[in-house]
């Protein structure tokens, strides 16, 4: 079948699906001569302020436009980035992280160790909104300070000069390293980001970059373009002269643009996208380090009940879930990835212990039985909450259907903007919400850290000693395989025997890419494109 062909039958699927949710904002990147690629993506979402409340937007943004000290590349090597080198001490509760002189903000001032701590600050204060502040904690005094329990200037940060940066830890931490690429580990110029509220990241003048490409313009709602940072260090492998990243409400709009030409790249799209542009170069499939699931809240009963949690788990198919759903999903029982790989072993870290649980009708309507609700006699009716996307949709339904049939309880669906979605869940105002999480780093700690007591992550109401303990003993632990039986152990605690999630499925990341374009990498981490140093051919 011919690529005219498939385009015509693609087109044909996504008007009869319903109509495009907004106007084509035109490309801003399309003027001129400049070598520039355009990237569909999901709704506005979230602060681009790392120290604030991190969405899609700022994901999106931040591959581009700001360096973190180091990283990982594909084969699991170090590739410095704000930082030349690092030291650490015998016992591996002092790094020390030496800047690149030559690091230049994207205005021309020096990047210091200033910005780096002005980002950890900011982050340990509550009004921020950052998801991301408990990854903070095992730097000493971090936890006390973002518990009001201790003041700022018992950090265990130091910042002796401009271009060095030392973090002293309360105890070893053996993923440390993997912690530097989220966002409360990199900088934000102490210049102008003052506060989330006040509007500096979205704004050209102060949103100042460090990395590849700068904020250009943002538009919200609509689109934002980045620019070639010329005071990169590493400015001449710098190919592209803008990125220019377009908002859709959904999948199909973006898939849309993408055969209208106004986008050179559309990523996370639906199944159907995969099944037309089978066998073409466009399409572009990659495994999502990522986890469908859904959280329940403890603090409403009768989801507090283990019995009931588990009741809830075993009585979802999650086969024919994933039928229905799309080719592009498969199913999970674990909160950890399931393509996610043990970096010690390089096999599945899923798939080197047992499967939590196993689906069971006739047990999960024993065990609703148990809890007081034979039959779902006198359960209460409660609501699911979940955004406006398709697949989330479709998984609604499901989930509703399969419930009322496999245990007789009414579950209520309410459908959310993104943003609403988000902000639900953080406030604790749900009984089931949505969840997904992409891996932010390449380690299953990333997952099961979500489920800690202390987490911010943590919207759930869940407050287990035990499992904290294990987490815990995981942290320090040298021994690579000592610790992947305690991260396993963990995760059979939290999944397998109380039930806090309800694990859905795994994703396939269906892309589609103008064959024009090169040097796309994936990270390895998350498994999420990065444009830093693509090219295309005009």
């Amino acid at each position: 079948m011919n690529k005219r062909l498939i385009a015509a039958l693609l087109t044909l699927i996504l008007l009869c699906t319903g109509a495009l949710s907004g106007c084509i904002t035109p490309d801003p990147s399309a003027d001129g001569d400049g070598r520039g690629i355009t990237v569909a993506i999901s709704s506005d979402t979230g602060t681009m302020d790392p120290a604030g409340s991190i969405a899609l937007t700022y994901l999106a943004y931040s591959v581009s436009a700001l360096d973190e000290l180091l990283t990982y590349n594909e084969d699991g090597e170090i590739e410095y980035r704000a930082a030349e080198s690092y030291d650490v001490n015998d016992d591996s509760t002092v790094w020390t992280f030496h800047l690149r002189e030559d690091a230049l903000w994207s205005d021309g001032s020096p990047v210091t160790s200033a910005d780096f701590m002005n980002t950890v600050t900011r982050a340990l204060d509550p009004a921020s909104g950052s998801g991301y502040a408990n990854y903070l904690f095992p730097i000493e005094n971090a936890e006390a300070i973002y518990n009001g329990e201790a003041d700022m200037d018992s950090l265990g940060v130091e910042t002796p000069d401009d271009h060095t940066l030392v973090f002293h830890l309360a105890e070893p931490c053996v993923y440390f390293l993997d912690l530097l690429r989220l966002p409360v580990y990199t900088p934000s110029c102490s210049k102008y980001a003052d506060s989330v509220d006040s509007g500096w990241d979205r704004e050209p003048e102060t949103s100042l970059s460090n990395g590849p490409f700068c904020l250009a313009e943002y538009v919200p709602d609509q689109y934002f373009v980045l620019e070639k940072n010329e005071n990169y260090w590493n400015a001449d492998a710098v190919n592209l002269d803008t990125i220019t990243y377009r908002f859709f409400d959904d999948t199909q709009s973006m898939a849309n643009a993408y055969e209208a030409g106004e986008a050179d790249v559309a990523t996370s799209l639906s199944s159907t996208v995969m099944e037309a542009y089978e066998g073409t170069d466009d399409l572009f499939v990659t495994d999502q380090i990522a986890t469908r699931y859904i959280y329940m809240n403890l603090n409403v009963e009768p989801l507090n009940d283990v019995r009931v949690r588990e009741a809830i788990n075993l009585a979802i198919n999650r086969e024919e879930l994933c039928q229905i759903v799309g080719s592009d999903t498969e199913p999970t029982y674990n909160l950890v990835a399931k393509y996610m790989k043990d970096k010690n072993t390089g096999e599945y870290f899923v798939d080197e212990a047992e499967q939590p649980f196993e689906e069971d009708v006739a047990k999960a309507q024993e065990l609703l039985a148990e809890a007081g609700y034979p039959n779902g006699e006198g359960f209460p009716e409660l609501t699911y909450n979940y955004p406006t996307l398709e697949m989330d949709s479709d998984t609604a339904q499901v989930i509703q259907q399969q419930l009322k049939e496999n245990l007789n309880i009414t579950i209520n669906l309410e459908a959310q903007e993104l943003q609403a979605n988000y902000s639900t869940r953080y406030a604790g105002d749900f009984d089931l919400c949505r969840m997904n999480w992409t891996a932010d780093f390449a380690d299953p700690y990333t997952y099961l850290s979500m489920l800690l007591s202390n987490s911010t992550y943590n919207c759930s109401g869940i407050n287990d000693t035990e499992y904290d303990s294990i987490i815990a003993a995981s942290n320090s632990e040298p021994d690579p395989a000592k610790r992947s039986e305690l991260l396993h152990q963990a995760e059979q605690l939290a999944v397998g025997e109380q039930f806090y999630i309800i694990p859905l499925f795994a994703m396939k990341s269906v892309n589609l890419v103008n064959t024009d374009i090169t040097g796309i990498r994936q990270i390895p981490a998350s498994g999420a494109l990065e444009y830093r140093y693509a090219d295309i051919d005009i």
